[in-house]
C-alpha cells in the first residue's frame, strides 16, 4: 500500500515485494517468504518523477523491468560483479544467487537489463567490498562508465 512520511509531503512511497533470499538475520533465511525483501518506488508528487530503489535485488522479472523502464532513476543492487566473486576471492563459499543478489556482469547480469533503460539515471548500490567496481581504475569500473551506470557513494544526492 502506498504511504507518505511526515515532513515529506511531496513524496509517495510504494513498497514492492521482490525476489531475493531472506537476510541472514531473518527466521526465513532458508525458507524465503513474500515480503522478506522489498523494493521501494518513490514518486515526487510535485515533479511526477519516479525513483526505483532495490538494494537486495535477486532477480529482474517482467514486472520489475517495467517499473525500471517507467522510472527516472533506478538504484539497484550492485553487490557482486560476478556470481561466484566471493569464491574467486577466497572470502566465502556462497554465490551471489545463494545470497539473493543478482550479479552485474554477463548476459544474465543486471547490466544487461540496465542497458535497456533509456533516459534513466542508473545507480548501483549495496556494493560488496570484493567488487572490483570500487576501484575506479579497474576494467569493470570503466565498463560501467561506458554503459552510463554510476556507483553510489556516501553523501550522494538524487534529485527528481
Amino acid at each position: 500500500q502506498r504511504f507518505q512520511i511526515d515532513g515529506y509531503r511531496n513524496l509517495e512511497l510504494t513498497p514492492l515485494v521482490i525476489r531475493s533470499s531472506a537476510p541472514p538475520y531473518s527466521p526465513h533465511r532458508n525458507d524465503p517468504h513474500d515480503g522478506d525483501n522489498i523494493a521501494l518506488i518513490v514518486k515526487d508528487l510535485k515533479t511526477q518523477k519516479q525513483l526505483f530503489y532495490a538494494p537486495g535485488l535477486g532477480k529482474i522479472d517482467d514486472e520489475v523491468m517495467q517499473i525500471m523502464k517507467a522510472s527516472d532513476c533506478v538504484m539497484i543492487d550492485g553487490t557482486l560483479w560476478t556470481d561466484n566473486e566471493m569464491q574467486e576471492r577466497g572470502v566465502g563459499t556462497k554465490t551471489g544467487q545463494d545470497m539473493g543478489h543478482l550479479h552485474i556482469s554477463g548476459d544474465d547480469g543486471s547490466l544487461h537489463y540496465l542497458d535497456q533503460l533509456d533516459n534513466t539515471r542508473k545507480v548501483l548500490i549495496h556494493i560488496n567490498n570484493t567488487n572490483p567496481i570500487l576501484n575506479e581504475q579497474s576494467e569493470q569500473a570503466a565498463t560501467l562508465k561506458q554503459h552510463g551506470v554510476e556507483v553510489a557513494f556516501d553523501g550522494m544526492q538524487i534529485e527528481l
